[in-house]
């Protein structure tokens, strides 16, 4: 089914028998951070893992403004900084903005506030990441994040195949590298619609005042991050379009890939929904249905990514933090055995990529009903 437009009133979950799933499995999580004796937000190592993704994204930017390095130097720590990005993105923004990094609003809202480094934007990020993709995994024309690339990425069995989608397993790694770039021109795109329809003032915030901090934000950063290395440093204009390119090509191919490999890989669900606007499960269980984790034994790709790796756990608990989803995945998988529930991982970060270029290609190549898997 072709759902022509963003739906303007929010999908409801049905209630089943396995609502009690939630519950007993919020008992159970509760009951091992009491035990444990634990926080659910992050602690000081969080803090100095954060400052150590800072340094990797800022000390090449300061090397490179400071020396104006030859190019065979520049290159790797642009390269580095991108990777810095995305790291940033990742272990540091990403908890920051669920209100999962600290206890303390403030600090969330610091460390948050790095989105800013990215050339992101933090009411955006809320609303498209935190309410919409949290809420409605995989369900299109609601969650942006498979719906809004149908021209040339198809990522949701249920928009339209394009001829040019039989090819997207070749090229759709390299174009997830516009991620972060987009963020200069579908910002104000998207900030415009969340305040026609609404979403700002539901997020508590002014439309007129978000819009013009958006317009701030984005001149301060481009001055920052283009405007300065001209004035300060030997490179042509050109020059710094290239690393300009470059440092948000890094961060977005890393990014943009990790977050696929949670929800567009084989054995996840795209559930529809019916005329009356009704989802068929329970939240949580619609959750499981929709997402997948990888590699959860590696401990540097935990690291890196924030957690990611683990998003069963965080689309359950995404006010945890994720020092916390290696602990409570066991807690997650039992519990969802339990109830006959699925609970979809890969092994590694390999099979998890196969797996989302395999179901490319089932996108591109193939007319599929709803479902994957």
């Amino acid at each position: 089914m072709l759902i022509p437009a963003f739906m303007k009133i929010r999908p409801k979950f049905t209630k089943n028998k396995e609502t009690q799933f939630f519950d007993i499995l919020q008992n159970r999580v509760n009951q091992y951070f009491k035990l444990n004796d634990l926080k659910k937000e992050g602690d000081i190592g969080l803090i100095a893992k954060s400052m150590v993704l800072l340094s990797i994204l800022m000390l090449p930017y300061i090397i490179v403004l400071s020396f104006s390095p030859s190019i065979l130097i520049a290159i790797p720590l642009l390269v580095l900084m991108g990777i810095g990005i995305a790291g940033v993105g990742m272990s540091v923004m990403h908890d920051a903005l669920h209100g999962a990094f600290s206890s303390k609003k403030w600090v969330n809202n610091l460390f948050g506030s790095s989105i800013y480094l990215l050339g992101g934007n933090a009411i955006n990020w809320k609303i498209q990441h935190n309410v919409l993709h949290h809420t409605y995994p995989n369900v299109y024309n609601v969650d942006e994040d498979v719906s809004t690339k149908g021209f040339v990425v198809r990522l949701s069995p249920q928009s339209r195949r394009r001829k040019i989608h039989a090819f997207q397993r070749f090229y759709s790694l390299p174009l997830y590298g516009l991620m972060t770039l987009s963020f200069m021109v579908k910002d104000f795109r998207q900030l415009a619609r969340y305040n026609k329809t609404g979403e700002t003032v539901r997020q508590g915030k002014k439309p007129v005042r978000e819009m013009i901090k958006l317009i701030f934000t984005k001149a301060t950063y481009l001055i920052l991050i283009v405007g300065l290395p001209y004035i300060v440093t030997d490179y042509s204009i050109l020059q710094i379009a290239i690393g300009f390119l470059i440092v948000h090509i890094v961060a977005g191919i890393i990014t943009s890939t990790v977050f696929q490999l949670a929800h567009v890989v084989e054995h996840v669900e795209h559930p529809i929904v019916d005329k009356s606007g009704n989802i068929e499960n329970s939240w949580a269980v619609h959750q499981l249905m929709t997402t997948s984790n990888f590699a959860p034994r590696s401990k540097f790709t935990h690291w890196f990514t924030g957690g990611l790796n683990h998003q069963v756990e965080h689309h359950l608990f995404p006010h945890i933090s994720h020092i916390h989803y290696s602990k409570i995945a066991k807690i997650v998988e039992k519990t969802a055995l339990e109830f006959g529930l699925p609970y979809n991982c890969e092994p590694t970060f390999w099979s998890a990529l196969r797996s989302h270029l395999r179901t490319l290609t089932t996108l591109g190549g193939h007319k599929i009903r709803t479902e994957l898997g």
